[in-house]
């Protein structure tokens, strides 16, 4: 077996987080909080219990969340209605990935909890992001580099007109 260091992510790993039930630290929290516009956020869509989101360190353009308003540990905390939400604008959120990028597949999924690689621990969110046949490098891991083809002001355009035109 073939092993990878990957010293600089130590201090993530390591480093002391807050507590991820307080909202006050939360990032998504701070978004709604904050009154600024869609654009400046990247928010792409706003639902009834949850938002659409462009994630601002993707993995490959296109990479976006769905994010409940309310904040949630877990997914079991969220009540039915939020979860339904959720996963209907995961699945529109699925096919507007595939009209507008065309990718090989789509990665599609949560972490729940630090341990399980959650960058926001304490607030549920999915991902969703258009894969493509070769498309992970050793940039990412030798480089700490990503190369992303389409700026996010790009892909906030491209999304909020494709989120605009189709049905809920």
């Amino acid at each position: 077996m073939d092993y990878l260091w990957t010293p600089w992510r130590y201090s993530y790993v390591t480093e002391p987080k807050g507590d991820p039930r307080d909202r006050s630290q939360c990032p998504f929290c701070g978004i709604l909080e904050s009154g600024c516009s869609d654009r400046e956020f990247l928010i792409v869509f706003r639902g009834e219990r949850n938002f659409v989101m462009l994630n601002r360190y993707p993995y490959t353009s296109g990479h976006m969340l769905v994010v409940p308003y309310a904040h949630f540990a877990s997914l079991g905390e969220a009540p039915l209605e939020t979860a339904e939400e959720l996963m209907r604008l995961t699945r529109r959120l699925e096919r507007m990935l595939r009209e507008l990028y065309r990718p090989h597949g789509v990665n599609i999924g949560m972490n729940i909890g630090r341990a399980a690689g959650a960058g926001v621990a304490g607030h549920i969110h999915m991902h969703a992001l258009p894969r493509w046949t070769g498309d992970s490098s050793f940039a990412s891991v030798i480089g700490e580099t990503r190369v992303l083809p389409e700026a996010l002001s790009t892909t906030w355009e491209r999304a909020r007109a494709e989120f605009g035109r189709e049905p809920a």
